[in-house]
């Protein structure tokens, strides 16, 4: 995070240690140590925070996409099944004409009867 050399570290604690002295500095330290923990916590808390509500917008996406992707399919299946069943209705009907004709045409009239 911040870039500090040992040497710049060690000047650091000697200004700390004449300024405040030998007897304050233990609890300085200990004081600066909780506020930099609770700085820490409290960033791993904001970044946890961020990764979670990133993945459920990307999860949110990617349902969003699949549900997509199901319509598009399922728009695509009903254009082939009314495709199929157009092509099938003209042959059906085709089929039942040609029959009722060779129907027709295979019967032979039969005599009249006057009684």
């Amino acid at each position: 995070m911040f870039d500090f050399s040992f040497g710049e570290l060690m000047v650091v604690a000697l200004v700390a240690l004449i300024v405040l002295g030998p007897e304050r500095l233990p609890k300085a330290a200990r004081f600066t140590g909780l506020w930099v923990r609770r700085a820490r916590a409290q960033w791993y808390s904001v970044k946890s925070e961020l990764e979670q509500e990133l993945a459920s917008d990307e999860l949110k996406r990617s349902l969003h996409a699949g549900r997509e992707a199901m319509r598009e399919t399922e728009s695509h299946l009903r254009d082939v099944a009314g495709d199929i069943e157009r092509s099938a209705s003209p042959t059906s009907t085709s089929t039942s004409t040609s029959t009722s004709t060779t129907d027709d045409q295979a019967r032979t009239p039969e005599p009249r009867r006057d009684d």
